[in-house]
């Protein structure tokens, strides 16, 4: 094994590493830990205002046993959480904040490797980008869904089945009294969301890439093998380290088109597409929305799993887990990839059975013949924009209406549900200024309400468009992630009432159907908004936020040339040795 990075801080005789052993010794560590012993650093992401990563601390003392174990030392240190109900206006606005903590942590202490505790949805790749730019041996411990909820009888999942319930209740076919009562229904553990929201879409993912040991992603957080599996990751950490199996070695080029791939067949977030693509710049692997479309088109859907299909996360556990979608779409996958066990995936998967195939169906039965989220293009979306076509009505993905615009999210929630607004089930509503500038943060504002007087008609769904994002957990038919975004001149910004616009989602295609003469006309009559912050983080963010189609990551942050670890470790002061 290498010298471990840790022994710069703890090996030889000096005033450095007298100070660094002592103030070891005042938490009560004997002098013998450090001889030999890999330090582990156990980046925990718990927090009371944060109930996804509520059990956090029992899933860290489980890693601690097993790195004790296979003969580590395990530190743990906080980063900061990012809560998705709580945080205002989004957790994605401190998404970036997060991973510069995570690497920052992880540059200045003495670690030699590092477990991730993630949980909600943002934790999972922000933790991973930072990780991914110290590149040191890493492993992801997803804290996993809480228990699906269930409301007489029937169960319910959380984000999906809320938005159908308060569509009831506007009709008047369900009472306040019932809603709150399905509110204490509806979550009943630690957890993450129990549907294939963002964050069982990110946990699935970074299994996918080989980040996590097999079948680690979907045990429900209160499962007592969700414990075993973090003490087995404790384990596993420790030999990464001795055997220098840095993140850069899993997560290539391969892997994460294996990742993309399993996101199409789970029909996972929409939100996994800026995710992956931060994660690649961060490690400099060229990868474009092309890539995703490509993949998409030769990927079956097979995750019967809300909200693109009928169970939850619960189920899609019992039934295998990612396992079990690796073993029905192992011909598409790149199997010679390593995984955190130092094993290919084809080796650490040998076993993967599914249990029950009407959950993982095989790729001769699936619920849809391409991959859930779709790449479209067109003059309103030059640099691209998604849609997640198995949670869109059918009979919508052609389909050319006329715009209703909105010019923020206050003017839509201002007159979304107004008897006067000028709008029928043909018409396509629009949204604007809630992308990574204009949001600010890019919020999941994506899922525009039905409006009131339609959804009197029987109207469950008709075509919104924005820059915004939109909650894993949604479903209808929803164009998002618009690139460039208004805020900063895209097309979307000069888009007006009565405008045409044509979706064709088999095409791949988003067209306003304006001469370009007059779209270019009205872009040299607008003007920039006034920006969300003067100072601080916001600052920070407004300044070096790249748009949706590049991972909505800094540009500062971006993987170069003297980015490695190596590159900026501090090594001890040549006066001291």
């Amino acid at each position: 094994m290498k010298k471990l990075r840790s022994q710069e801080w703890f090996e030889g005789v000096n005033p450095d590493v007298f100070t660094s052993r002592s103030w070891m010794a005042a938490q009560g560590f004997s002098r013998e830990v450090f001889d030999g012993r890999p330090v582990i650093g156990i980046c925990n992401s718990w927090s009371e205002l944060n109930n996804c990563n509520a059990h956090l601390r029992q899933v860290a003392e489980a890693v601690k046993r097993g790195v004790w174990e296979a003969g580590g030392l395990p530190l743990e240190f906080p980063v900061i959480s990012l809560g998705e109900v709580f945080m205002r206006p989004t957790t994605m606005l401190f998404r970036n904040l997060m991973a510069m903590d995570v690497e920052e942590c992880i540059r200045a202490n003495p670690i030699d490797g590092v477990v991730l505790l993630t949980g909600c949805d943002k934790t999972t790749p922000a933790q991973i980008m930072g990780a991914a730019s110290a590149d040191l041996p890493s492993i992801v411990v997803p804290g996993g869904p809480m228990l699906k909820g269930y409301y007489r009888n029937q169960p319910i999942g959380s984000g999906t089945d809320v938005w159908k319930f308060e569509d009831l209740r506007r009709l008047g076919q369900l009472t306040d009294e019932a809603f709150v009562e399905i509110e204490s229904c509806i979550s009943r553990s630690a957890g993450h969301c129990m549907v294939m929201g963002t964050a069982s879409t990110m946990t699935s993912l970074a299994e996918a890439m080989g980040l996590t040991l097999p079948g680690a992603a979907n045990i429900p957080a209160v499962d007592t093998r969700r414990y075993a599996q973090a003490q087995e990751s404790g384990k596993c950490i420790v030999n990464m380290v001795r055997n220098d199996l840095r993140l850069s070695r899993i997560v290539t080029r391969s892997s994460i088109e294996n990742a993309i791939t399993v996101n199409m067949a789970i029909g996972g977030s929409t939100n996994a597409v800026i995710h992956l693509v931060a994660i690649c710049g961060r490690l400099g692997i060229p990868i474009s929305l092309d890539d995703f479309d490509r993949i998409s088109r030769t990927t079956p859907l097979i995750v019967n799993v809300k909200p693109s299909g009928q169970y939850m996360m619960e189920d899609l556990f019992y039934a295998g887990g990612i396992p079990a979608v690796i073993r029905q779409i192992g011909h598409l996958l790149h199997t010679e990839v390593l995984t955190a066990t130092g094993e290919t995936l084809a080796m650490a998967y040998r076993n993967a059975e599914v249990y029950d195939e009407n959950i993982v169906r095989p790729v001769s039965r699936p619920l849809y013949p391409e991959g859930g989220t779709v790449i479209l293009k067109g003059n309103l979306a030059p640099r691209g924009a998604v849609i997640k076509q198995t949670a869109a009505s059918p009979g919508l993905l052609r389909h050319r209406g006329r715009a209703v615009v909105f010019k923020d999210r206050r003017d839509m929630l201002d007159r979304i549900h107004s008897a006067d607004l000028d709008v029928t089930a043909d018409s396509v509503l629009v949204l604007k200024n809630c992308g990574p500038v204009g949001g600010p943060g890019m919020p999941e504002w994506g899922h525009i309400p039905i409006p009131q007087k339609l959804l009197e008609q029987g109207i469950t769904d008709m075509v919104r468009i924005s820059d915004a994002r939109m909650s894993g957990t949604s479903f209808g038919t929803i164009v998002l992630h618009i690139a460039p975004e208004s805020a900063i001149g895209g097309v979307l910004a000069i888009v007006q009432d009565g405008d045409m616009i044509r979706l064709d989602v088999p095409a791949r295609a988003l067209t306003l159907e304006v001469p370009e003469e007059d779209i270019q006309k009205r872009l040299g009559n607008w003007s920039r908004p006034a920006p969300w912050y003067r100072r601080g983080y916001g600052k920070l963010f407004l300044d070096h936020v790249e748009q949706a189609d590049r991972g909505c990551d800094f540009d500062l942050l971006l993987s170069g040339p003297d980015d490695t670890l190596a590159a900026r470790d501090f090594a001890r002061s040549p006066e001291l040795e």
